[in-house]
């Protein structure tokens, strides 16, 4: 599988389900467009590194030797992006006192975490969303000054990771977790196995075994 993003987060999640990853990053523009939803807008995204990484194949099929249990072409776009019920989109902070804003903001509230998905195989497309809710307990000034001293919050969306540190903010949430970390990697699974004509599922957990 070709992963058309540099996330770490991503890419374990792929290997730990059992996907053998090569990484070719795609470089788009991320600008959102006027009064674009933000579902709309991180589907868009992931569509645009998937047909930005296409033009790359070629010499990836040519250099790499990485073995697939699938066929040849798989190719997965995602991007993730932390939003609010007002619509707004709550990019990685620029500094400390923005990732603090942004905490603060968040505090005590439920927003909303959606990634894009774009999957290319067997000369078929399909793209979706998921989107998960997650709620914080309300912070307080020094949890937040504590947090971002960690320095977790300064390289991701909404100034936190759910995997990381961040998890002692969160109250709960509805929805998938892998999704919140960077790729619903279980409807991954299942999307792909549609465009490939079978279930991907007792393949996986063979691998797995071995």
């Amino acid at each position: 599988m070709i992963l058309a993003s540099a996330s770490p987060r991503r890419r374990e999640l792929l290997r730990k389900a059992g996907f053998d990853v090569t990484v070719l990053p795609a470089d788009v523009d991320e600008t959102r467009q006027p009064d674009e939803p933000p579902v709309h807008l991180v589907e868009r995204l992931a569509q645009l590194k998937a047909h930005a990484t296409l033009d790359a194949q070629s010499s990836l099929r040519a250099s790499s030797s990485s073995p697939s249990a699938f066929a040849e072409d798989i190719l997965l776009a995602a991007d993730t992006i932390v939003w609010t019920d007002d619509g707004e989109v709550l990019g990685k902070p620029a500094d400390t006192e923005s990732a603090c804003q942004t905490l603060r903001d968040l505090s005590g509230r439920t927003h909303h975490v959606s990634t894009g998905v774009c999957i290319i195989a067997s000369g078929s497309q399909r793209s979706f969303v998921e989107t998960t809710d997650v709620t914080f307990f309300p912070l307080t000034d020094a949890e937040i000054s504590a947090y971002v001293a960690t320095g977790e919050p300064m390289d991701k969306a909404g100034s936190y990771g759910i995997q990381g540190l961040g998890r002692l903010l969160v109250r709960s949430i509805s929805g998938d977790y892998a999704n919140v970390v960077g790729l619903p990697v279980s409807r991954v699974v299942r999307e792909l196995g549609q465009l490939l004509g079978r279930d991907l599922v007792p393949d996986l957990l063979q691998r797995a075994a071995l």
